[in-house]
């Protein structure tokens, strides 16, 4: 049985103890007691060494932790050193989510699910299927009033059955750890956290994203959230340079720019329709009959999408009497087929058969129709050579 030291005091980042088992030629190793903290309950293991040798991975094994090493330990002592820059982060990040989740169960009877403690971020899942952008405002706001208010966070060992006025109800038998915030919160967990709420520093939410009927909110605290709102500033302060304006006026002319982006897009594509109608009553015209009075035009591109301003162009073509236009994409494979309503030919026939003896899929109505075969199958033909028309 390993006894868990950080259940008492989450600052101890240095101990000895005692090897009582090692396996995989000493490269997995519990000890009698250990301060290293395993990945549970949405927190990630805590890094370290062990007697110089790295410490890659910490597993809670019920009653026991294993330690996995990097390399095989020898001996029968050792001496346990914890990383205590990356402890202080997720002290800071889980203490965060007890008073985040306290929170909104305050403000908005929104009940946390389930932590998840990142690389980079944190977040919780909330039983509500949506949060406003004042709501989380209001939260947001809420928590760091408490952070300054510098509430102790203290740990009690109760009686599963006498535990009373937990946020959650717990469904462990026997002794249960307590973290409480002030009065604000107790909750059941065994995670590391700091001694008070002004050393989680700061909370500040970041977006959130529905998952089925609830809400996930992402959040950072302490350093993670100083480094973040650094980067967003230094990120904001960039855009507002190429604007030459204040900051504070910058999104009002992003806005701006963004509409008039849209503006010019849309016209573009009108006078972009607009020719290439020209274009393809032109092409009609500059494109001889064969002896049964068709007219065929083939296009065949080597890389690029058919895209909308094509797809008018063939239109065009085609509006004229007896016209067949085809046009072929190398990359990705592709083909689009217009044919005037006269032709006597139904494009997405056509198409469907023509492709589908490639492997690919496509289709469309009498008149237009495009499809796509696999990147890369190989093909021996040119796409072309595929229809018959």
């Amino acid at each position: 049985m390993t006894e868990r030291l950080y259940y008492s005091d989450s600052y101890l980042t240095r101990f000895q103890a005692c090897v009582l088992e090692t396996s995989e030629r000493g490269q997995r190793v519990v000890l009698d007691r250990t301060a290293f903290y395993p990945s549970s309950g949405g927190q990630p293991h805590d890094l370290g060494e062990l007697n110089g040798i790295g410490v890659l991975d910490v597993v809670d094994e019920e009653d026991r932790i294993v330690h996995v090493l990097a390399a095989p330990l020898t001996g029968t002592s050792v001496e346990g050193v914890v990383a205590w820059d990356r402890r202080r982060d997720h002290m800071q990040q889980h203490s965060g989510q007890h008073l985040l989740s306290a929170v909104f169960d305050l403000l908005f009877q929104a009940r946390t699910l389930s932590f998840h403690l990142g690389a980079e971020s944190a977040t919780i899942d909330l039983d509500t299927p949506i949060l406003s952008p004042a709501q989380l405002q209001a939260a947001e706001l809420h928590a760091n009033h408490v952070i300054q208010q510098d509430l102790p966070l203290a740990v009690s060992f109760e009686d599963a059955a006498q535990a009373a006025g937990l946020r959650k109800e717990s469904t462990r038998e026997g002794t249960l750890r307590i973290v409480s915030i002030g009065e604000l919160d107790r909750s059941a967990c065994g995670g590391t956290h700091v001694r008070t709420t002004g050393e989680i520093g700061l909370v500040l939410l970041r977006k959130t994203e529905k998952i089925r009927n609830s809400t996930r909110v992402e959040f950072l605290c302490g350093q993670r959230a100083i480094t973040r709102a650094r980067a967003d500033f230094d990120a904001l302060s960039q855009i507002a340079r190429q604007f030459s304006a204040p900051l504070d006026e910058t999104p009002a002319l992003v806005t701006t720019q963004l509409e008039q982006a849209k503006d010019a897009a849309k016209s573009r594509l009108k006078l972009a329709i607009e020719l290439n109608t020209l274009r393809g009553r032109a092409l009609y015209n500059q494109t001889p009959p064969d002896p049964a009075g068709r007219r065929r035009h083939v296009e065949n591109r080597p890389q690029g999408p058919l895209d909308d301003e094509l797809r008018t162009l063939a239109i065009a073509f085609c509006s004229q009497p007896n016209a067949v236009f085809l046009a072929t994409s190398a990359n990705p494979p592709s083909a689009l087929l217009a044919v005037s309503p006269d032709s006597g030919l139904h494009a997405g026939n056509l198409m469907k058969q023509a492709i589908q003896t490639a492997g690919g899929k496509g289709g469309g109505s009498a008149q237009l129709a495009q499809g796509s075969l696999p990147v890369g199958d190989g093909h021996s033909m040119s796409i072309e050579k595929l229809f018959d028309i």
